[in-house]
């Protein structure tokens, strides 16, 4: 399953991501990564030093905080359903797209030096620039003001709990997909929220 059109690097990283998923982490070695890869070892830990190093290199690479914070940037229109409907979307896109490294994140049996602080770094970041969006919301008169970072926290946790709960696929509530969970969730949070 080798993709020649990325680099040395990407392919070590989505290697480890397929691999780790599977099997976990100690389940894994340096060898099988490279191999899957089509690599050799020896350009593993030329690029990466170490397995734990790889490891944090692909949760810095493919985890959201910037697409969401150029998304914040670039693509809001300063109407409380529409944007975060655009952010909620975006959440469960990325979100899905890189279900295997949460699922990596959220494992027990990943006790590295530093991982479970650096796995947060994104959550806290999403949940400031949220507190944010909030703020200059409550700002422009657009949002009743009470605490937004517990809006945003709130906000965060229910679409967190549907992507847990892979809304996705279907099978754990196969009465309740997606998208009408966005839209219903959103319009609820604006109608609450909304002056």
């Amino acid at each position: 399953m080798e993709n020649n059109n990325l680099g040395s690097s990407d392919r070590l990283l989505l290697a480890a991501i397929n691999l780790i998923s599977e099997r976990g982490y100690n389940g894994v070695t340096t060898q099988e990564i490279a191999t899957a890869a089509g690599l050799s070892e020896k350009t593993l830990f030329r690029h990466f030093g170490s397995k734990q190093k790889l490891l944090e290199s692909a949760f810095d690479r493919y985890h959201y905080a910037e697409e969401m914070r150029k998304l914040f940037k670039e693509k809001l229109v300063w109407e409380l359903e529409e944007d975060l409907l655009t952010v909620s979307r975006t959440y469960h896109e990325i979100m899905n797209r890189n279900r295997k490294l949460i699922q990596i994140s959220t494992r027990d049996e990943v006790q590295l030096p530093g991982f479970k602080e650096r796995t947060q770094q994104h959550p806290l970041q999403l949940l400031e620039i949220l507190t944010n969006y909030f703020i200059a919301m409550g700002e422009k008169g657009k949002m009743i003001r009470t605490d937004p970072k517990m809006q945003a926290f709130t906000f965060m946790m229910s679409q967190f709990g549907a992507f847990v709960n892979n809304l996705e696929a279907g099978k754990n509530y196969p009465d309740i997909a997606l998208e009408p969970f966005m839209h219903e969730s959103v319009k609820i949070f604006a109608r609450a929220l909304t002056p």
